[in-house]
């Protein structure tokens, strides 16, 4: 099991793209939290049960950044769905004692963007 913060959390990527819960139950302190803009301090239990089945639609996962301080990782990845449709998303990770033991996710893009670049979209055209 790795236990450098930076392995930690990329074997926690990988472990959706393998489809290898055990893998992620290992690294997932049994005091974790999972916050999102859905979500709100989830327990581990909870976080297995909504989040574990995203792994099914999950194929790679490239990261953008990936910065360790101290006991905090920040990341930043592209992920690609089975059908091809692609999100970015930034997480921050903490890890204490080789384990996970919080994640706040910040989601919202896809990909491609879909606005041009150097432009923009308004709100309500991205709920269509």
């Amino acid at each position: 099991m790795p236990d450098d913060a930076s392995d930690i959390a990329r074997a926690c990527y990988q472990a959706y793209v393998d489809k290898d819960r055990a893998a992620l139950e290992a690294l997932i302190a049994e005091d974790f939290r999972f916050s999102s803009p859905l979500d709100n301090r989830l327990d581990r239990e909870t976080y297995f049960e909504r989040c574990w089945p995203n792994s099914e639609r999950i194929r790679a996962c490239t990261f953008k950044h990936l910065i360790p301080i101290g006991e905090t990782v920040f990341v930043t990845y592209e992920g690609e769905g089975i059908g091809g449709k692609g999100f970015r998303n930034t997480e921050i990770l903490t890890i204490r004692g080789g384990k996970i033991v919080e994640v706040e996710v910040y989601f919202g893009w896809s990909l491609p963007h879909p606005a041009p670049d150097g432009g923009f979209v308004e709100p309500n055209e991205l709920a269509e």
